[in-house]
């Protein structure tokens, strides 16, 4: 069972979740929040401190100014916020997708607050060799939404990012979408997707400081656009990506697959005192 919480930031309110005891782990998504986590944020919280929350600008972390883009940079600053609430000096995290460009980001601007990241499929287009073609792909899904709204856009993206369609399927999230999912995907597309695909990680930074990284990729996630990325990013770091089980949202194909193999890679390292 998660204690729930929110908290006041300079810019809005942030949802959060707490579960267990032992050693902090933030469970980090974008535009994934708290509920998709929750399987495998129970069975990872038998030995640790479990934290996952919805990021700003979806569901229950509303922000003041609704029109504000949520760049990595900012969904770091969330983070240590969190961990301070906390008092937490230092975290594990596993980010996926869009979360796991905010770890990135999260391990260049503080990099005493973290221990391990693990960036699960990030989506660094801007690391590709086809980047051009890729920023002006999704430069077109965003206008896509503005011009024929979130159905729309959610087919073009699914399209690009490699995930298979058949002809003729609904490739919105559900057939009647909640009124909450629609502003979710509408905050996706309008403040959040450019500013998540367009970052550009500072390798040495990620290189030389003291954090560890490990990059993810889901075992059935060949197709995908963000397989290339993470790719991309091992070989920069000089580092080969961890197999998870499933496919981008792997933690919820196989929650104790997926456990398993995170309890491997932090308990494979510790940091040093």
């Amino acid at each position: 069972m998660a204690d729930t919480h929110t908290l006041r930031t300079s810019d809005g309110t942030l949802y959060y979740e707490v579960r267990g005891e032992g050693p902090v782990l933030v469970l980090a998504g974008a535009p994934m929040g708290a509920g998709e986590f929750a399987p495998v944020a129970d069975l990872l919280a038998r030995d640790r401190t479990v934290v996952t929350h919805d990021p700003r600008g979806v569901s229950r972390s509303p922000l003041d100014d609704p029109e504000q883009d949520s760049t990595p940079e900012l969904r770091a600053d969330d983070v240590v916020a969190l961990l301070d609430a906390l008092g937490a000096e230092s975290a594990d995290v596993l980010g996926s997708s869009g979360g796991a460009v905010t770890a990135l980001a999260l391990a260049e601007r503080y990099p005493n607050r973290v221990r391990t990241v693990v960036a699960h499929e990030p989506p660094l287009l801007e690391l590709l060799p086809d980047a051009a073609e890729q920023r002006t792909a999704t430069e077109d899904i965003v206008e896509t939404y503005h011009r024929e709204g979130v159905p729309a856009a959610w087919a073009k993206f699914m399209g690009n990012a490699g995930f298979p369609v058949e002809e003729g399927e609904d490739t919105g999230a559900a057939a009647e979408p909640s009124e909450q999912l629609l502003a979710d995907s509408a905050h996706f597309f309008a403040h959040q997707l450019l500013a998540t695909t367009l970052y550009m990680p500072r390798i040495d930074t990620l290189r030389s400081g003291p954090a560890r990284i490990v990059v993810g990729v889901g075992a059935d996630s060949g197709p995908l656009t963000t397989a290339r990325s993470s790719a991309a990013l091992a070989d920069l770091l000089g580092t080969a990506p961890v197999t998870f089980p499933g496919g981008h949202g792997g933690f919820t194909d196989d929650p104790e697959g997926f456990a398993a193999v995170l309890r491997t890679v932090l308990g494979s390292w510790a940091s040093p005192e």
